[in-house]
């Protein structure tokens, strides 16, 4: 996943998951390591079909993928979106970084008719 070649589902996806703090604490286990849905289901305080779906949210964004191991299911999670995010967001800062250049360029020149 590249930050220009996601489209504007896709970024929708992606930090529409990542609103969720339920969601990004998985995210943040499953960077480190496989980890199986009933395993995260018994850190949090709802039911397994609730951990399923938010797995399922995550997975849809590209953050995480499931891969079959015996009954399990292993989640792990995909460092590369996370590094799009990351990069979609240093854009968003550069656009934002540039405007306060500007305004301060604004701010610092001498109005019109100052005679300072």
């Amino acid at each position: 996943m590249v930050v220009d070649q996601l489209d504007s589902d896709e970024v929708d996806r992606l930090f529409a998951a990542l609103a969720d703090p339920t969601r990004r604490d998985i995210v943040a286990r499953v960077l480190t390591h496989e980890t199986s849905v009933s395993v995260l289901a018994e850190r949090y305080a709802m039911s397994f079909a609730a951990v399923q779906k938010h797995v399922a949210v995550l997975e849809r964004a590209g953050l995480v993928s499931k891969r079959p191991h015996g009954r399990e299911r292993l989640v792990r999670g995909d460092v590369d979106a996370i590094r799009a995010a990351a990069r979609l967001l240093d854009q968003y800062e550069e656009i934002w970084r540039a405007r306060i250049g500007r305004i301060e360029d604004i701010l610092a020149a001498p109005a019109e008719g100052d005679s300072r």
